[in-house]
């Protein structure tokens, strides 16, 4: 498969009023086109600074990161983030708030009419066809999140870049979501880099879990790849013993390796 994304080396050291910390070292790892990595470990482990490292919100302290061949260096419409909190304009209607990215991204490349195309598609992905002229205020939280994943993906990112985006949602939200990104991602072949503390969510989705080591300097300590066969129905899974398996590996690192490593630091 062709490497899309790959992070190189990377390191990360923020100055503090007691010093310097050092959050992320020698962190490195290619990412295919069309692949869906899950980053998990526990809170402090840089997740979601490898995460905005990627996005360019952060710049590396060491190392580099290559999207495509070019260095990231800064925020790009080829890298969409979508957060635990949707960050909808308040003001702005379903409509409104997927316009405002489809215009940044596309003006001067669509006609007004493709651009309205193309947000209603999107929407259509997410299954908020019905909901396009309602404000943040009337819809329910996994609604707002279904809209902040068809913003992003309205942008058409090269990366999407997922930071627990399903984390604030009740159970069965979360399992409606999750199928909904299944779908996008089986339909449009989305590169897919997503953070969660969730194991079963990871096994679930991923294509590869990475699994990181408890900061400071926190760094990669595992990747598994998950070779559960696509698509992917939770009910089968629950009596899959390969998921049961594959699902036992993270929570091994998770809870006892994480712990060797702690011990022999």
């Amino acid at each position: 498969m062709k490497t899309l994304l790959e992070i190189s080396n990377v390191g990360m050291t923020f100055n503090t009023a007691s010093g310097s910390f050092t959050a992320l070292k020698e962190v490195s790892l290619k990412i295919a086109e069309g692949e869906f990595v899950s980053l998990i470990g526990h809170s402090g482990c840089g997740k979601s600074t490898v995460l905005n490292l990627v996005g360019g919100l952060l710049q590396a302290s060491s190392g580099g990161i290559i999207l495509e061949g070019k260095e990231v260096s800064e925020p790009g419409p080829e890298r969409a983030i979508v957060f635990q909190n949707h960050s909808l304009l308040p003001w702005l209607t379903v409509w409104e708030n997927v316009e405002l990215a489809v215009r940044t991204v596309f003006r001067g490349k669509k006609s007004r009419a493709e651009m309205s195309e193309w947000i209603a598609h999107n929407l259509d992905l997410v299954h908020m066809g019905h909901a396009l002229h309602k404000r943040p205020s009337e819809i329910s939280g996994g609604m707002k999140q279904r809209v902040g994943i068809a913003r992003a993906l309205a942008m058409q990112p090269r990366v999407l870049l997922m930071d627990e985006p399903f984390g604030a949602l009740d159970a069965l939200t979360r399992a409606h979501l999750q199928d909904t990104l299944m779908e996008i991602q089986r339909d449009l072949n989305s590169t897919v880099i997503m953070i969660t503390h969730d194991v079963d969510e990871a096994v679930l989705l991923s294509d590869r879990i990475v699994m990181m080591t408890n900061g400071p300097s926190a760094t990669i300590g595992e990747i598994l790849a998950i070779d559960l066969a696509r698509p992917r129905h939770r009910l089968d899974l629950a009596d899959d013993p390969h998921y049961t398996q594959l699902r036992h590996s993270v929570l091994q690192f998770l809870y006892e390796k994480q712990s060797h490593i702690e011990a022999g630091a």
